[in-house]
């Protein structure tokens, strides 16, 4: 088989929780109706690990109020190392980008709702992502701020 006929290859080695926290405040949160005000932040990163190797983690910070008061905090950090060979250049960032967090996430999901439970609150099931919608409006943006300082 020549070089020009390898079968690209992609696929999950080995999945991971690299950075995990919880963190409830103050008890009082505890004496009060239930009535939360969340805010989430979702973010991804890839790094090259050796030549067909990545690592990428999906990061989420959820901070919970109730009554202008902390909560709780969740920071969870999913990672995975993902085998990646002969996949065509272009394609990769669409593979760290997208399709590499769509199998993480629900690992993430569930560390969360494990977390968030195990503290004592009710069940936070994150809204499921679709990460290429994503990826290709991010991919927009940043062709439009590219545009953008090209004509200033």
């Amino acid at each position: 088989m020549s070089e020009e006929q390898v079968q690209p290859q992609l696929a999950l080695e080995r999945i991971y929780t690299k950075d995990i926290s919880f963190e409830v405040p103050g008890a009082q949160v505890f004496t009060k109706q239930w009535q939360p005000e969340l805010n989430i932040n979702l973010s991804s990163a890839a790094e090259k690990i050796d030549p067909n190797h990545y690592e990428v983690s999906l990061k989420v910070v959820v901070q919970a109020t109730n009554e202008s008061e902390t909560a709780f905090i969740v920071d969870v950090t999913q990672s995975g190392i993902f085998l990646v060979d002969g996949v065509e250049e272009d394609r990769l960032p669409y593979v760290l980008g997208a399709y590499c967090p769509n199998i993480l996430f629900p690992f993430l999901r569930e560390a969360v709702n494990d977390l968030v439970t195990k503290g004592s609150f009710p069940q936070l099931l994150l809204t499921p992502i679709n990460f290429d919608a994503e990826f290709e409006a991010n991919m927009q943006r940043l062709q439009a701020e590219g545009d953008a300082q090209g004509q200033a």
